[in-house]
């Protein structure tokens, strides 16, 4: 077996930069990547810009974890959205914020990220092996033996970076959970995150295209309120999507009631009040003059009456008051079956993975099994759409590669000196 001192599994982001971080003199950094090229799913982030952080203060990122925030606490501090932005300015690749807190290269090319990583680890003399994935990990006396599809290997350390298990055409098909697993490092169940959903018979299909800004929207699960969510909304062809929505797609299940309100932060009894006063004072308009009144967008405004049996040349004088409470419950509550939450082929991250309570938080170290780290979307970790999920892989990769460096200082037998 060709002995390495460092093995990193998983050309993503969180691999590459933990190997680069990693790397200490004396010591061979071996990165694995299963695909014929590393960073797959990186060239995808933000539709190949790259969305690679968000800005603002470190504290506030620790909300959009979920209840994750807490525990990816030292990671994020370790190393922040302005070191990670100054990593890549150092090196030439310039980044820009927009208004809604998003930051990306200003080239606005992924593949300009990648390379910007894929030099350093040349620069640094990591190697590389591509085409080749992992297919079984042995703890052996003094480290690891690593089986892939081409060669057997002996590592003092491992850092699995496998990513999750979502947009499976890149490589992330879940192998570092079983990896993880066949290790006895527990992993909580998976499941896709950050992906649209599916409504049943989805009344808005000819409507797609059409988007909300900041709607609020409720999750409802067996006749009770479970969430309570505002985000911008899309209709798809199929039901509903954009960040407000994949944001709370990890918190949905399959027949989960989602009702929308079209009316914006105006409350039900609000928009009745406002309704009927409208009426009231123009009882020879048609009920659609009024409606369009409202800011809902004028294709959604003939739906609504429609679905709410209302005829489009009704007049205020003939509205009766079964259809005002129907028209006022589609305008605000809109009720919606979920389906299912889309698969790992169309979501951006995945929620579960590797469990936290069996990895150190301060090197991303295994509390199970010594010198085996991890790093990336393999931990259950998923954060919010704007960058999140990125800075969390670089941050948790750079923590990993801290606690191997101290991990050879403090033993610098692992290295034969």
């Amino acid at each position: 077996m060709e002995p390495y001192d460092i093995t990193v599994i998983g050309a993503g982001p969180a691999g590459l930069f933990c190997a680069i971080r990693a790397v200490t003199p004396g010591a061979r950094v071996l990165l694995l990547e299963k695909m014929e090229e590393p960073g797959k799913k990186l060239l995808l982030s933000g539709t190949g810009q790259c969305n690679i952080t968000h800005g603002g203060e470190m504290r506030d990122f620790l909300s959009h974890y979920g209840s994750h925030g807490k525990w990816l606490k030292p990671a994020l501090f370790s190393f922040t959205n302005k070191a990670l932005l100054a990593f890549f300015e150092e090196r030439g690749l310039s980044m820009q914020a927009e208004e809604n807190g998003k930051v990306f290269p200003k080239t606005r090319l992924s593949s300009d990220v990648l390379a910007v990583l894929l030099a350093e680890c040349k620069m640094r003399g990591v190697e590389i092996h591509c085409g080749e994935p992992v297919t079984g990990i042995t703890r052996v006396k003094g480290g690891f033996d690593i089986m892939t599809s081409r060669a057997a290997y002996h590592s003092l350390v491992v850092v699995i970076t496998t990513g999750g298990a979502s947009y499976p055409r890149t490589g992330s098909t879940g192998d570092g959970y079983r990896l993880s697993e066949s290790l006895g490092q527990p992993v909580s169940e998976t499941a896709p995150a950050l992906t649209p959903l599916l409504i049943r018979n989805f009344p808005f299909a000819a409507l797609a295209g059409i988007s909300f800004e900041d709607m609020p929207f409720t999750v409802w699960r067996a006749g009770k309120k479970v969430g309570d969510y505002k985000g911008d909304v899309l209709f798809t062809h199929l039901g509903i999507s954009g960040p407000g929505v994949l944001d709370a797609s990890r918190y949905i299940l399959p027949d989960d009631l989602i009702k929308l309100s079209f009316v914006g932060a105006m409350k039900r009894e609000e928009f009745t009040a406002d309704l009927s006063k409208r009426v009231q004072e123009n009882r020879t308009w048609q009920v659609s003059t009024i409606l369009a009144g409202y800011p809902i967008p004028e294709r959604l405004n003939r739906k609504l009456l429609k679905l709410s049996d209302i005829p489009d040349d009704l007049k205020c004088n003939h509205f009766s008051v079964e259809q005002r409470t129907r028209l006022v419950t589609n305008c605000t509550e809109f009720p919606m079956t979920v389906t299912a939450p889309g698969g790992y082929a169309v979501a951006m991250a995945t929620r579960g993975g590797v469990a936290l309570d069996g990895v150190d938080m301060k090197t991303m170290e295994s509390k199970i099994i010594s010198h085996l780290y991890f790093a990336g979307e393999v931990l259950d970790i998923d954060g919010d759409t704007g960058g999140y999920n990125l800075q969390a892989a670089f941050s948790t990769g750079y923590l990993a590669a801290e606690g191997i460096r101290k991990t050879f200082e403090k033993n610098s037998q692992l290295l034969g000196k």
